[in-house]
């Protein structure tokens, strides 16, 4: 991603829902407000899994059920407003993603229901009260991000064998992201790395945090949040010509020139949330509904981005990877 594509993204999230060009009269229908931690491009293949699976389940957009859709594009503040605004449509559930997110929508509403898509932490960031028995107004499914952290350090080194020192790379502004920083320096002294901790901002310029890590470590672990997801292209042109490898959770993140991604396939959790919207909207409260987990982890290589660095994945692990982009 060019800086002004980045800029653009960012600075203009605002401009991408104007509150009072979007808000709409409410409608006898039932309503899901849909609100996006990402922006509206980068969600597009979560939204059409969520709208697909809604459809198999009975409920057609427009017909009998109705979704806005709102992209807060990685600002905290957008996401904020958007859920007040929901809260004042009175809409029927409220859907979701990642733990800042879902607590915004918490501070506006603790009576619509709100099912998250995805959530790395739930019950110690307070979202639900235990995975069994959510209690509450919320429920979900939880990416195990923190539980799949060595996993993904694992992979790193199999893929980097002179990897020595590893920087951890993370957004300083959203504390939520502390859970999985936590467990990735946790994990990496453990396997005996050197760790260099690098903080980024959303305000702030990143070419120097990565300019910083040039020569300093081998390689650089992201942690998921929406920020690093949004700049993720960013992150990996400044990366390469830094010449660090980069280990991500999400598969677009590998896709946008990364080299390894290791997580939860988003797209399929999205179709599962529409499963459990649908349950509340046929009448189901939340707290009974126990949040679920992963069924299926996405391993993701970048032959094109490891061969710019110079790297030879090993073929026993290529043989294990669900998708090789060449």
């Amino acid at each position: 991603m060019k800086r002004r594509e980045f800029i653009a993204l960012i600075g203009g999230a605002v401009a991408a829902w104007p509150l009072a060009a979007r808000a709409q009269q409410p409608s006898s229908l039932p309503t899901i407000g849909y609100l996006a931690s990402i922006s509206e491009a980068a969600d597009r293949s979560r939204r059409a899994a969520f709208v697909k699976r809604l459809g198999e389940l009975g409920w057609a957009e427009g017909r009998n059920v109705r979704i806005e859709y709102r992209w807060a594009a990685g600002v905290l503040g957008n996401a904020a407003a958007i859920a007040a605004e929901f809260a004042r449509l009175k809409v029927d559930v409220i859907l979701t993603s990642g733990d800042t997110y879902v607590l915004a929508a918490k501070r506006a509403t603790a009576t619509i229901p709100i099912v998250f898509a995805s959530a790395g932490d739930p019950v110690g960031n307070g979202l639900v009260k235990s995975l069994a028995r959510p209690g509450g107004n919320t429920t979900g499914l939880s990416i195990e991000l923190t539980e799949s952290v060595g996993k993904r350090i694992e992979i790193l080194r199999e893929v980097v064998p002179s990897l020595h020192r590893l920087a951890i790379l993370f957004n300083v502004a959203d504390p939520l992201v502390d859970t999985e920083k936590d467990a990735a320096l946790a994990d990496a002294g453990r396997a005996g790395f050197d760790i260099v901790r690098s903080e980024i901002r959303p305000d702030q310029d990143l070419a120097p945090a990565i300019e910083a890590l040039k020569g300093r470590v081998d390689a650089l672990y992201v942690c998921l949040d929406p920020l690093t997801f949004s700049i993720a292209g960013r992150i990996n042109a400044l990366a390469l010509a830094a010449r660090l490898p980069v280990m991500h959770s999400i598969r677009e993140q590998a896709e946008a020139d990364g080299l390894i991604s290791y997580g939860p396939d988003f797209p399929n959790m999205s179709r599962r949330a529409a499963e459990l919207v649908d349950k509340v909207l046929r009448g189901t409260s939340p707290a009974d509904i126990p949040v679920e987990q992963p069924t299926k982890f996405d391993f993701v290589i970048n032959l094109k981005t490891a061969k710019a660095l110079g790297l030879t994945i090993p073929p026993a692990l290529l043989a294990t990877a669900d998708e090789v982009i060449e």
